[in-house]
């Protein structure tokens, strides 16, 4: 199943049933999930942690594949935390995309790196 081809839901119940599978709806608190994505997410930038910014954008095979399975369990943390939280995920997304197009207009933005109080908070 590739991207293209596999649903948010689809994802959500397969991790539903892997926790089910093993009992661990009571380890699956929204305070350890979120503990979880973070501790993951700490993990995926020691693979970057003294990369120059060129090599991070090269990495050999191994490498990616080894950030790849970081990536991966912060994924399936997340869809955990939201079958806990019963979050409609891809609303969620949806949501948090139009909030950010009125944070950051695009052409006001474009090319800028800047956090959104500096755009609310100036005319250009």
């Amino acid at each position: 199943m590739a991207d293209d081809q596999t649903t948010l839901q689809q994802l959500k119940d397969r991790m539903a049933r892997f926790v089910s599978e093993r009992d661990w709806e009571q380890f699956h608190t929204p305070k350890n999930l979120s503990m979880s994505i973070a501790i993951e997410a700490a993990e995926l930038m020691e693979h970057f942690q003294w990369l120059t910014v060129e090599q991070s954008k090269d990495l050999a095979a191994d490498a990616l594949a080894d950030v790849g399975e970081e990536l991966a369990d912060i994924v399936i943390y997340a869809l955990s935390l939201s079958n806990t939280l019963g979050l409609d995920l891809s609303r969620t997304v949806l949501d948090k995309m139009e909030k950010n197009i009125r944070k950051y207009p695009k052409d006001r933005v474009r090319g800028k790196s800047h956090k959104y109080t500096y755009y609310r908070d100036r005319e250009e």
